[in-house]
């Protein structure tokens, strides 16, 4: 498993061209879909270009968020900038948020009072472009948070995948609004300020999940521990901590070794454990505490107390 796991500067990369593709993406759609709703005057076109240009705020704070989360560790944050990453994702579900509510409230409002939706045909035909544009999109997204796992960029995804749903409603109550139901264009609008909060509530939930310094996976933690037991002279592992920062990973463990080994024995064993585990899970640092074995029971004990 963990040999899929990116390299730092396979990971800088990857993420740094899907932000940038997102935003780009995002302004070509913003000003389309805002030329076809003033063309069209219709709710469900400015829900979604508002959507848009949401994304375009959003993929436009990654480019940055990204920038200062890849910066290496200085004095002042020695553990690196990674958590950056999880800030921009409830920065950003805050103003999905905001504008969610707005869209609801003008949905209502446009449903209440319906309006004559002109030159439908503009309106379909950008609407087919941004869902080719976007489904490219989602596929290099997914790619890149299949190689990196990265917050940001999944927290991204999550528009750039809602907007295909949003897309094809606003083609259906487009087509519905030229005719065939007045109200079409009103409750789709109502419609998409609701899937944008349930979205929001994705990204909060994903941003603090990361923000709590959570384990790494079980596939993983296993994976350290074979490392360790399979070296010759390590007796055992226990008080296994992980936690991960952006790309970074942080393990610590007390290593479990014979009461007569020298203390530079000790240690040239520990350094030796501590490269393979580097060199699967990089990029990643590793604090290991050296245990006389007679001592390890003892010290357990205590922990229970």
């Amino acid at each position: 498993m963990s040999d899929d796991l990116p390299k730092k500067d396979d990971y800088s990369f990857w993420v740094r061209v899907a932000a940038f593709a997102a935003t780009g993406t995002a302004l070509l759609l913003v000003v389309l879909k805002l030329y076809a709703w003033m063309a069209t005057d219709a709710s469900s076109m400015l829900a979604s270009a508002t959507d848009s240009m949401l994304d375009l705020f959003a993929s436009l704070m990654n480019v940055v968020i990204i920038h200062y989360a890849l910066a290496p560790a200085d004095n002042n944050h020695k553990f690196g900038h990674g958590k950056a990453e999880s800030l921009a994702g409830l920065v950003q579900a805050a103003f999905v948020t905001g504008s969610a509510l707005l869209l609801v409230f003008h949905g209502i409002d446009r449903t209440l009072n319906p309006q004559l939706v002109l030159k439908t045909d503009i309106g379909i035909v950008i609407t087919i472009i941004a869902i080719v544009m976007t489904l490219l999109l989602v596929v290099l997204q997914r790619f890149v948070i299949t190689k990196t796992k990265s917050v940001a960029i999944s927290a991204d995804a999550l528009h750039y995948q809602s907007d295909l749903l949003l897309n094809l409603g606003v083609l259906a109550a487009l087509i519905l609004s030229s005719g065939y139901s007045q109200y079409a264009d009103g409750l789709f609008t109502c419609a998409v300020g609701v899937f944008l909060l349930s979205g929001a509530l994705k990204i909060i939930y994903l941003s603090v999940h990361n923000l709590m310094d959570h384990e790494l996976s079980d596939d993983e933690l296993t994976e350290i521990t074979a490392i360790v037991v399979a070296h010759e002279s390590a007796l055992g592992i226990h008080e296994l901590r992980t936690r991960q920062s952006g790309p970074q990973r942080f393990i610590q463990f007390h290593l479990e070794l014979d009461d007569r080994l020298s203390l530079l024995e000790a240690h040239s064993i520990g350094e030796s454990i501590e490269k393979q585990i580097e060199a699967q899970f990089s990029p990643c640092e590793v604090f290991i505490h050296h245990d006389p074995s007679s001592v390890v029971q003892e010290e357990l004990s205590n922990k229970k107390n």
